[in-house]
């Protein structure tokens, strides 16, 4: 159940009226990285994890219901960024419509072959945010990631929230109006606490590295394929230990040698490793286990109820315990 409280999280103000910037908001609005997406993303993630893990399906709601909040946010700044667009465009026999925002038939001209790139703010919807992108492109389910798995859809948000911090990152040094940027340093101030509750909450399921339950083979995880001609870079990510697996890295500095000699490494053995093949697996088969009973011992197979409320003990629900 869902409450809309009319006050924003954040007092969002605007000093004046900016259609050029309201059209670049949209991509915190309707993008690929933008506030919808976020609000989505942790909104479906959520369902898998009501029975197994509650504790992560309250962080998701709260942050998803915050994302929903920040969507208001932009929506708002984009429609104070508008201002008299909708106004002006209701008076259908003016022929400058926005003659007080421009000046002269060159300005005109450009809002036109503004309108041409992006018309959603002059025809589709005059004075208005849509769910597009600042190039008009719709907005698209695609862009939610939801695998049912805590682990990968734990780091996927990070990244995400990392690609929307980014995102307002460039976004405030293409305004001038302060009140403007002040909003903008709120929303990505948010993502990057998000991104630590994210990160903490992955920290609480242990292991959790690699993703999922299989644990990957030993004779592969470490090996490190020299794939380029010229000079060769070095540094932790091809010598050394791995950063998860502390396996030694093995650099492969002829591919093609090493393929045709180990039958296509289907003969490789694992080296710089204690991980056997032996031990994965038995730790495939315990891991597998477990992660199953987690969610089977929390989910039951019948008289399901989602929540539980205060007068659930009713005659009604005594009838079902009998």
């Amino acid at each position: 159940m869902f409450y809309h409280v009319k006050d924003l999280q954040f007092n969002a103000r605007v000093s004046q009226p900016d259609p050029r910037f309201a059209r670049v908001m949209l991509e915190a609005f309707g993008g690929a990285n933008g506030e919808l997406k976020s609000a989505l993303q942790y909104f479906v993630q959520a369902f898998s994890c009501h029975n197994p893990y509650p504790d992560k399906y309250d962080m998701l709601m709260d942050i998803a219901t915050e994302e929903f909040g920040h969507l208001e946010i932009v929506g708002a700044t984009i429609q104070m960024l508008l201002g008299p667009v909708n106004g002006k465009m209701k008076d259908v026999m003016e022929n400058t419509p926005l003659q007080t925002m421009m000046s002269g038939k060159a300005a005109k001209e450009d809002l036109i072959h503004q309108a041409f790139t992006n018309p959603q703010f002059l025809v589709c919807a005059p004075g208005s945010p849509t769910l597009t992108d600042s190039n008009g492109n719709p907005w698209c389910a695609t862009y939610v990631s939801a695998n049912a798995d805590l682990t990968v859809d734990l780091r996927s948000n990070m990244a995400g929230e990392c690609r929307a911090k980014i995102g307002y990152e460039n976004l405030i040094p293409l305004t001038d109006d302060p009140l403007v940027k002040e909003t903008l340093v709120f929303l990505m101030t948010r993502e990057v606490t998000h991104y630590q509750q994210f990160e903490a909450a992955l920290d609480t399921i242990q292991p959790n590295f690699p993703p999922g339950v299989f644990q990957t083979s030993p004779k592969y995880s470490n090996l490190y394929f020299n794939m380029s001609k010229g000079e060769d870079a070095r540094g932790p990510w091809n010598e050394g230990v791995s950063t998860q697996l502390k396996e030694e890295w093995q650099y492969i500095d002829n591919p093609q040698e090493k393929v045709e000699t180990t039958d296509g490494l289907l003969n490789m053995e694992p080296k710089g490793t204690e991980r056997t093949e032996a031990k994965v697996h038995k730790k495939d088969e315990q891991l597998a286990k477990e992660r199953s009973n987690e969610i089977l011992s929390a989910t039951p197979d019948k008289n399901m109820h989602w929540c539980k409320y205060e007068g659930e003990n009713t005659s009604s629900s005594k009838k079902h315990k009998k």
